[in-house]
């Protein structure tokens, strides 16, 4: 079983003034109208991953720094904290605090702590204050063990990426290769058109366009993953028979696939953008050693709409390897996923994003035990969120009545 995050607080960063996600679930969705928020709480995990991946100070300043990053009228830094749980480990929640002094972002506060056993208290195993902190190293960090002041060489440096590059601090590693693991895509079927430079990769970039690199590793290293996605591929786009990731004589890689009643393939370039993006998504889903989290942007464009209940039963497959965080505006895709699964997001009248989960809305879980499925529901307004031209308020009552 993979690590899972549980829980998920953010505070400033932009219409996130104050956002809690308790009792995640490992496939969880979000849901509501246009400039809800639904893309603004994936970014804080992109953000997240980018700060240990390029360092904060670029994730930041990517972000337009604190003018376009932090909430309009908010007080205080960026606070992220989440709450996640490796396996025969207690639940580990790391906090970090992030502000802006002269034109560059340092870290606040960051630390990370658990509570070993059901009684006593949460122990702080890591913590730092711009730069300057301690840690306690082992496998098993006490409130008994010596802390160690190890300062940083500057105060916009996250303190569990540098730390958990040594080994006698494992338990903080664990959360780095976490993170610096995570895969939030944007996925673009123009990008899998590319022909890239031969060479087998073990895993597509955030836009796809290794597409045939990784078509070429599993081609090589693990052809029975291949042969699974050529199979479930065939299901979902009929008359495709493979796909073919073929060296040129100028070293680059030509994406081909083969249509069954056909003898020569169709490069990928003239392929549609919803075969590429289901192609694409497959790989993904299907990888070997997939990342343990993965965030995917709305599935839905560019793929017919019968697609997608399935392509929501392949993200629920997955789940027994990663955790999928996914933003849909389809009834499709809601049709497949159970309440517990979605959260309702929506801006309140100040204009910051409020959320709450399907299953706590009242009506809607009586509603599906008695065979309705969510699309219907929120298309029908019974979510209280969806319609642009009707309501941007909070979620209401169901309506009585309904056959």
């Amino acid at each position: 079983m993979p690590p899972r995050i549980e829980y998920l607080k953010v505070r400033n960063f932009r219409a996130l003034r104050d956002v809690e996600l308790k009792e995640l679930t490992p496939l969880t969705v979000l849901l509501g109208p246009n400039g809800s928020g639904k893309s603004t709480v994936f970014d804080v995990f992109a953000f997240l991953a980018e700060c240990f991946e390029l360092g904060l100070r670029r994730a930041w300043d990517k972000r337009g720094r604190a003018k376009e990053l932090k909430t309009r009228g908010g007080d205080g830094p960026v606070l992220i904290e989440i709450k996640y749980r490796e396996p025969e480990y207690p639940l580990i929640t790391y906090h970090l605090t992030v502000d802006e002094r002269n034109n560059a972002p340092v870290v606040v506060e960051e630390w990370l702590q658990w509570k070993r056993g059901s009684h006593g208290r949460p122990f702080r195993f890591l913590d730092y204050r711009e730069g300057e902190g301690k840690a306690v190293s082992g496998d098993q960090p006490d409130a008994e063990d010596k802390r160690v002041d190890t300062p940083l060489k500057s105060a916009d440096l996250l303190a569990v990426n540098a730390l958990g590059q040594f080994a006698e601090h494992p338990r903080v590693a664990a959360l780095r290769d976490f993170i610096t693991g995570w895969y939030v895509s944007y996925l673009s079927a123009d990008s899998a058109r590319g022909q890239p430079e031969a060479g087998p990769q073990e895993r597509l970039t955030k836009s796809g366009d290794n597409l045939a690199n990784v078509i070429q590793y599993l081609a090589e290293s693990h052809e029975d993953h291949l042969n699974k996605i050529f199979d479930v591929l065939r299901h979902r786009v009929p008359r495709i028979e493979k796909v073919l990731a073929d060296t040129m004589p100028d070293g680059r890689l030509l994406l081909q696939i083969k249509d069954a009643p056909f003898s020569n393939p169709v490069l990928a370039r003239f392929a549609s953008d919803g075969t590429l993006k289901i192609l694409a998504y497959l790989v993904l889903l299907y990888d070997p050693a997939p990342p343990h989290f993965i965030g995917i942007e709305e599935p839905e464009n560019f793929l017919h709409p019968r697609l997608l209940p399935e392509l929501a039963e392949e993200c629920r497959a997955a789940i027994e390897r990663t955790q999928l965080l996914v933003t849909t505006h389809s009834p499709f895709f809601l049709n497949a996923l159970k309440p517990k699964e979605v959260r309702v997001l929506w801006r309140d009248e100040q204009g910051y994003t409020q959320t709450q989960r399907a299953a706590d809305l009242p009506g809607v879980c009586e509603f599906v035990e008695h065979g309705a499925l969510l699309g219907h529901l929120w298309m029908e307004g019974q979510l209280g969120v969806g319609d642009p031209l009707v309501n941007q308020g909070a979620p209401t009552r169901p309506r009585a009545g309904r056959s």
